[in-house]
């Protein structure tokens, strides 16, 4: 997936060691059937039509249906195709931490939070999530606050102009970086999709789709490096943060 997971446990268990190992192995999987920088992958053999949808890792279609889901719910704003090319990226990564966050679960873990590439998926609580400026190297733009949260970022600072947008293929330059924060219960995989399209969209458009998905927040930095949000991601910040927040959506 060209990325790194992390994971921290607070209230490891008996089982939480074997987890552990399970969940490299699925990632692993997971890279192994996916990964479109991998020639010998399902999805790149299944994009250069030498092999069947039928014949692939059962996930796959799973994991189209899941595109497709998404597609309709951001108006043809995500796809498993940007630029025309096979590429499920904007589901599966997030989809990835949330599978290693269900086998932490199965292991009777409860507080815990695991990483990838930008997408943070949290147990119990409460937890501090770091949201890196785009525009300054090392420095934070945010600190997010809570329970059970999911929090995901797509932007330019560690891979570039790398979004689409999927009606015209070209790069999206709307945004310098678009977190979304989902409440509990949200899985990382959809708030991860969903922050993929919405960086598509564009400031105005994005801000205010955002805001009307119930239990979703959004923190923009554009690329002059303002900041625009939700009405409720104030309600994420740590009671110390700013007291100066206020929407930029009414």
């Amino acid at each position: 997936m060209g990325t790194v997971f992390s994971v921290v446990v607070r209230d490891p268990g008996p089982g939480t060691a074997a987890a552990l190992d399970r969940i490299v192995e699925r990632l692993h999987r997971i890279d192994a059937v996916f990964s479109t920088y991998r020639p010998d992958s399902d999805i790149s053999r299944l994009d250069r039509g030498e092999l069947a949808l039928a014949d692939c890792d059962p996930d796959v279609p799973a994991v189209l249906a899941a595109c497709r889901e998404v597609a309709t719910e951001t108006d043809g704003w995500f796809t498993e195709r940007p630029g025309g090319r096979l590429d499920p990226s904007g589901w599966v990564k997030g989809w990835a931490v949330e599978e290693a966050a269900a086998l932490l679960r199965s292991s009777g873990a409860r507080q815990y939070c695991v990483s990838g590439g930008g997408d943070v998926q949290t147990g119990g609580g409460p937890w501090r999530i770091g949201v890196a400026d785009p525009g300054r190297p090392g420095l934070l733009t945010a600190v997010l606050a809570g329970h059970g949260l999911a929090v995901a970022t797509s932007g330019t600072a560690e891979r570039g102009a790398h979004v689409l947008d999927p009606h015209t293929g070209r790069p999206a330059l709307g945004f310098a970086s678009l977190t979304l924060v989902g409440a509990p219960g949200t899985g990382i995989a959809r708030t991860d999709a969903w922050a993929t399209a919405a960086f598509a969209m564009g400031p105005d458009r994005a801000l205010a789709w955002v805001a009307r998905r119930p239990g979703v927040e959004a923190l923009a930095v554009l690329p002059d490096g303002s900041k625009r949000w939700t009405p409720g991601l104030p309600g994420h910040l740590p009671a110390a943060g700013p007291a100066d927040w206020r929407s930029a959506v009414r």
